[in-house]
């Protein structure tokens, strides 16, 4: 009996020590990480770790446009090239293919779908499809923001990146059009022209503050050219109506080019003379650009957030 209580004893003060040293480990929270993996958000985690999903049109990869290459938000490593990039409209960044050996498929927890991770760290991406037809190689890899990141390529911005800035009417339908054109980098919705530092919309609509509703477009010039831009902004809305844009009236919507150089000016001008020509009232005023305030978050890419489409901005062959 004795030999019996000594064995228990033994397996007792055993269990005590061993407890007390899973006491003293790491959280398994922090055990996931380890320290070569970039450190992750509560959010980030949700998607990367347990494979979460984050709202469609709410990551800021949906409608990037700049050339280089998409990395993993945990390991780094180059998943997708910008030339796989497409718009889909799903609302997640989409790609009809990956680097070669940088994302393994793997059965959707679901048995219906396909998921992508990262082959080195396993990062959960999100889901890839095959046979829907929007490119040539029928394969859309969707893809969270939230699991990437972003290495821009190297080029002189400089010499390659102009930006632009036209207002014509509600700005939401300006930047829908704008956004999608050929060349066009990025595109902002925000107020110029106005004397008020950090207008908010209700200043602005409350004709307080003398700022219009404008776009800011940044483009690369190997792609398309300021031209090209303007000639798109005055086939997208009614370059004739005078502070206003279909139902939408005031200042605050009137037609203007906020020229950033002498360039710009000359071809606006080129093209308004055109537009005359054809029997057009143009009322587009020509204005040098100042102080360019963003807009809140809430107003960029309306349309694309909302799967909508403008229903007052709709484009009108001009110049033929």
């Amino acid at each position: 009996m004795k030999k019996a209580a000594l064995i228990t004893i033994m397996l007792l003060a055993a269990a005590v020590f061993a407890m007390s040293l899973v006491a003293k480990e790491k959280p398994a929270k922090e055990m996931k990480y380890p320290q070569k993996y970039s450190e992750l958000t509560e959010e980030e985690a949700r998607v990367i770790v347990h494979k979460g999903t984050e709202a469609p049109f709410s990551g800021r990869f949906v409608s990037h446009k700049q050339d280089g290459t998409y990395t993993c938000k945990q390991c780094g490593e180059p998943l997708f090239s910008s030339d796989a990039k497409f718009d889909s409209k799903s609302g997640w960044p989409s790609f009809d293919d990956a680097i070669p050996g940088a994302v393994k498929e793997i059965p959707d927890a679901d048995g219906v779908r396909t998921e992508i991770v990262c082959a080195n760290c396993g990062a959960h991406l999100g889901h890839v499809f095959v046979g829907e037809g929007f490119t040539d190689k029928n394969t859309r890899h969707c893809v969270n923001s939230i699991s990437l990141d972003f290495e821009p390529k190297e080029v002189d911005d400089s010499a390659t990146q102009e930006t632009a800035i036209f207002a014509g009417g509600c700005f939401w339908g300006v930047q829908y059009h704008l956004d999608k054109a050929k060349g066009v980098l990025s595109t902002t919705v925000g107020y110029i022209g106005g004397k008020t530092k950090q207008p908010s919309y209700e200043d602005v609509s409350h004709h307080n503050t003398g700022h219009v509703e404008a776009v800011k477009v940044v483009f690369d010039n190997r792609k398309t050219s300021f031209e090209k831009l303007a000639k798109l902004f005055f086939e997208i809305h009614d370059p004739t109506q005078v502070n206003r844009q279909g139902p939408d009236v005031g200042e605050q919507y009137k037609s203007v080019i906020f020229y950033t150089s002498d360039k710009q000016k000359e071809v606006a001008e080129k093209l308004i003379k055109k537009l005359k020509k054809k029997g057009f009232s143009v009322a587009t005023e020509l204005i040098p650009a100042s102080t360019f305030w963003k807009a809140e978050s809430y107003h960029q890419n309306y349309y694309e957030k909302k799967n909508q489409e403008p229903y007052c901005h709709a484009k009108v062959d001009r110049f033929q």
